[in-house]
């Protein structure tokens, strides 16, 4: 989106002469104003007369939303917005939800939906926000939707795509179960697309923990608590059961778009990218 609005500012700031209206050689675009200005003024028409992109996006654990979501950002000029992020900015910067929110945490409680929504939504005010925004991890419930809606109508906006990366739970626990991470440096592995070098299998084909070491230091691997089948069992059920109906009250929008995640990145990518047209 960026590259668009310099390509508009340069043609805007290009003092090319032509034949004007009178017959004359008077520039057809005045060299009047600065690259920064036309840039500024594009984006300002562009954020006014159409409406701002705001996407949810949802996958599943090991559906490759972390790679698909910094694409977009690129892609369309929008942050992603993360809950805990938000959070945490507004605690630090003590906004009015921020300092609510504060408050539940030390007493031990949960932060309510309201607060949550609250913090979105001076969130989404910001000046990087124009163009729209990327939301990821929220809505999480039937209820977190319908009160951004609410928060969006306030605004004059509106959700305007719904993506979900789909794949096969039999595939999300190969691709989960078989992770293996260096804790200190973050390393990572898998025992099937990038097993380490010293890795052995038993009788029964698994690798042996003990022989899971990393390249570089030779120090042990481990598997994170939430990598085993049945944490995996457990976290699938919760997210298919959170989002089936969020997905159900979007779809009378027009607005939900299901991406098969279960391909190679460069055709989920492309896929996505078909996804996000008008």
């Amino acid at each position: 989106m960026a590259s668009l609005f310099s390509k508009l500012a340069a043609l805007l700031c290009d003092g090319t002469t032509g034949t004007g209206d009178y017959g004359d050689n008077d520039p057809v675009y005045p060299n009047t104003q600065t690259i920064e200005e036309a840039i500024q003024k594009s984006e300002d028409k562009f954020s006014t007369y159409w409406p701002r992109n705001i996407i949810i996006l949802f996958g599943p654990p090991g559906s490759g939303k972390g790679t698909v979501a910094p694409n977009i950002e690129e892609l369309l000029s929008t942050p992603q917005l993360s809950t805990g992020d938000m959070l945490r900015a507004a605690v630090a910067q003590k906004t009015e939800v921020g300092l609510k929110a504060q408050e539940v945490m030390k007493a031990g409680g949960l932060v309510s939906d309201e607060i949550v929504v609250g913090i979105i939504r001076d969130r989404i005010r910001e000046d990087d926000c124009k163009l729209g925004f990327i939301l990821d991890g929220f809505p999480r419930t039937l209820e977190q939707a319908q009160a951004l809606d609410k928060v969006l109508a306030g605004e004059g906006d509106r959700v305007t795509k719904v993506v979900a990366l789909t794949v096969p739970d039999e595939v999300l626990e190969e691709r989960i179960c078989g992770r293996w991470i260096h804790k200190s440096t973050g390393r990572s592995y898998h025992v099937k697309f990038a097993p380490p070098k010293s890795m052995a299998m038993d009788d029964s084909g698994k690798p042996t923990p003990e022989s899971m070491k990393d390249d570089e230091t030779g120090e042990a691997l481990m598997q994170r608590p939430d990598d085993t089948s049945e944490a995996l069992v457990k976290r699938l059920e919760g997210y298919h059961k959170e989002t089936v109906p969020i997905l159900e009250h979007y779809q009378p929008e027009g607005v939900v778009k299901k991406v098969n995640a279960n391909v190679k990145p460069t055709l989920v990518w492309e896929e996505v990218r078909n996804a996000l047209k008008r």
